[in-house]
């Protein structure tokens, strides 16, 4: 099992007597499992000395997950429903969800089970002892496939190695923030999100919880391996620079074994004469500094394409509706300002 990240002692601090928790949780073509969710939160947290409540984001589901969300808002003084006007990928459903979350504290979750609700409360726990970050640990992953587990290790070792910033292992999105770290990741102007990091780049006391991850309760992951290889790259792209370095010194080190063959030739040509160059090997050599160029402008491509996307200034996300106890509310008011921010922002730099 991965060592738990944790400061030795947390600080002091006053915790309200009766918190609101805000559970967020995103969705995407979730029908089967929402209703799920939302009983066994309620179970879970049913004698709980705190309040909650439960914001979903319907992140441009194509089932019938914002009509089933909107049936549980109707239903219930806990429940939020932020529907986005697409797909825009999960890390910008937390970002909505962590937005309009009014809570103390912020948790986390998917909406499959996989993240047990009833750690909520250990979550509060720690929370309360001082904690201001406290993360569920996977301390059991057999429910995942073997070529997941090994994808997601291999992962997390090469980001550490790479990046100053290092995340815990084995630690999902799931996870309990306090308000002052919630309003920290709010106040990030990035469009590129790759939450896990802006999570631990907050800092603040933290605290890992271990659980055993159970399968999940329905359905199955929205995430593809071509996602998940490009999540991967966003996820190194955006928090080290290490491969555009690593590329320097690789073009260091091919320059010096081409001056060291350059001198090997010439000495041999002045020792045996004029030599005829083979067509093959020329051919090799071509082909591979050709391949070492595009390599390396590929490397380059990917930061400038994430800085073509940050000039732009566009919103994270567009808020289509939000549903609650009252009914549907349209998002036009919060599009405007979104818009408005997002440009005043670019004006203003």
């Amino acid at each position: 099992m991965t060592a738990i990240r944790q400061t030795s002692k947390p600080p002091s601090r006053t915790r309200p007597d009766n918190p609101l928790i805000s559970i967020i949780a995103p969705c995407y073509n979730e029908a089967a499992s929402v209703n799920t969710f939302a009983d066994a939160i309620c179970a879970a947290l049913n004698h709980a000395d705190f309040r909650h409540e439960i914001i979903f984001i319907d992140d441009g589901s194509t089932d019938a997950t914002r009509e089933t969300l909107a049936a549980l808002a109707g239903a219930s003084k806990t429940i939020r429903v932020i529907a986005l006007s697409r797909n825009f990928g999960k890390e910008a459903a937390l970002s909505a969800g962590l937005d309009h979350a009014r809570g103390d504290a912020a948790v986390v979750m998917d909406v499959d089970l996989q993240d047990p609700p009833e750690l909520i409360l250990d979550f509060v726990e720690k929370w309360r002892e001082g904690y201001d970050v406290v993360y569920g640990a996977r301390a059991d992953r057999t429910s995942d496939t073997a070529a997941k587990r090994i994808s997601a290790n291999g992962f997390y070792r090469l980001f550490n190695r790479l990046s100053k910033l290092k995340l815990p292992e084995d630690a999902g999105d799931f996870r309990l923030m306090d308000r002052r770290v919630v309003r920290v990741i709010n106040a990030l102007p990035e469009r590129s999100r790759f939450m896990k990091g802006l999570f631990a780049w907050a800092g603040f006391s933290t605290a890992g919880v271990p659980y055993v991850r159970p399968e999940r309760t329905s359905g199955g992951s929205k995430f593809s391996f071509w996602k998940l290889w490009n999540f991967a790259l966003d996820g190194i792209v955006s928090f080290s620079s290490a491969p555009l370095r690593i590329w320097s010194y690789a073009g260091v080190a091919i320059a010096f074994l081409s001056f060291l063959y350059a001198a090997f030739i010439v000495m041999r040509t002045l020792i045996t004469g004029v030599d005829v160059p083979g067509y093959a090997s020329l051919v090799v050599l071509i082909l591979f500094f050709g391949s070492v160029q595009l390599i390396s402008i590929g490397v380059l491509g990917e930061y400038i394409a994430r800085l073509f996307m940050e000039v732009k200034r566009r919103p994270v996300y567009v808020v289509d509706e939000v549903y609650d106890e009252t009914g549907a509310k349209s998002g036009a008011k919060d599009l405007t300002e979104q818009v408005r921010a997002a440009y005043s922002e670019k004006s203003a730099s």
